[in-house]
């Protein structure tokens, strides 16, 4: 699987366009704005989008998501249900960040922890983490070691547990039960930020490296 990160909104969030190399066939994770942009790249590596995956209801995420597949005809994949309160409050997060305004939706899907969503050929296998957010959800890619985590985990951090559902405690959980057995070797796109590998964050986050979390 290819992709291409494509930084997007004031927050400079991680939207990722993905694709199967073998039938040109992608999907868009996380579409919180810029849509022209995004537009630019699937054109620029003669993709078919097929549709949107969303990691979680925060609309520095999802804010860009309804206009993308009303204009191009797409599915919108994920997250949890348990994130339906976010997406509700479209309006009133894009008022409180100073976002286009983002009205509210409703998922084509929602998907549940080990679930596996498809591009083209590609396979990606979802986990449910709550912590950042009730519903957040992780892809992740077996063939190429790779996840995409959104604000669940960041290089040398780890997703803010102060809004409306956070759960520290939740979080943790799914970082260590959820994200660590699926191979140190796991690169990961966060929502934010440089990528790393689990090993790293492992050996060095200051949140949850393993010396921190022994016996947890």
């Amino acid at each position: 699987m290819k992709y291409q990160i494509i930084p997007v909104t004031p927050f400079q969030q991680n939207c990722s366009l993905i694709w199967c190399e073998q039938t040109l066939k992608a999907a868009v994770v996380d579409p919180g704005g810029n849509i022209d942009r995004i537009l630019d790249a699937v054109r620029e590596h003669g993709l078919t989008l097929e549709k949107i995956l969303l990691t979680h209801g925060h609309i520095d995420h999802v804010g860009g998501a309804a206009q993308l597949a009303t204009e191009q005809q797409l599915p919108i994949i994920g997250p949890h249900e348990a994130d339906n309160m976010w997406l509700a409050q479209l309006p009133a997060q894009s008022q409180k960040f100073g976002f286009p305004v983002s009205e509210a939706f409703v998922p084509d899907q929602y998907l549940q922890d080990g679930d596996e969503v498809t591009v083209g050929n590609s396979v990606l296998k979802v986990f449910h983490c709550p912590g950042h957010t009730p519903g957040h959800v992780v892809f992740w890619s077996a063939v190429d070691k790779l996840a995409w985590v959104g604000d669940v985990l960041f290089r040398g951090s780890i997703g803010r547990t102060d809004f409306p559902g956070s759960d520290y405690a939740a979080l943790i959980d799914s970082i260590s039960h959820k994200l660590w057995p699926l191979g140190a070797e796991t690169r990961f796109i966060p929502g934010h930020g440089p990528m790393s590998t689990f090993a790293e964050e492992r050996q060095s986050n200051p949140f949850v490296a393993d010396q921190l979390l022994q016996g947890h």
